[in-house]
């Protein structure tokens, strides 16, 4: 039998609420830096910068997600959507 793999969401500095939630969900968050989107599988960003430290979503396997305007339980329930849960 495969062992279930965590989800990994990168999660931009400053946003610490959502990180938090979404550890508590049982994602794997990590600080985000050019050098490691590779490694995950949703990126949220706080959205008050086009294009934060240059990053451009085709460094980025999966969803990029905006944080303006929303609630830490709206961006988790956005991540779900858009991964379908914490482990494959």
């Amino acid at each position: 039998m495969r062992k279930a793999r965590t989800r990994v969401v990168a999660v931009e500095d400053g946003l610490r609420p959502v990180a938090e939630a979404l550890r508590e969900r049982g994602y794997e968050v990590m600080t985000f830096t050019e050098g490691n989107l590779d490694q995950a599988e949703a990126l949220v960003v706080s959205g008050q910068d086009d294009n934060l430290l240059g990053v451009h979503t085709r460094q980025v396997r999966g969803p990029v997600i905006s944080a303006e305007g929303k609630t830490p339980v709206e961006i988790v329930r956005r991540v779900e959507k858009e991964l379908g849960g914490p482990e494959v």
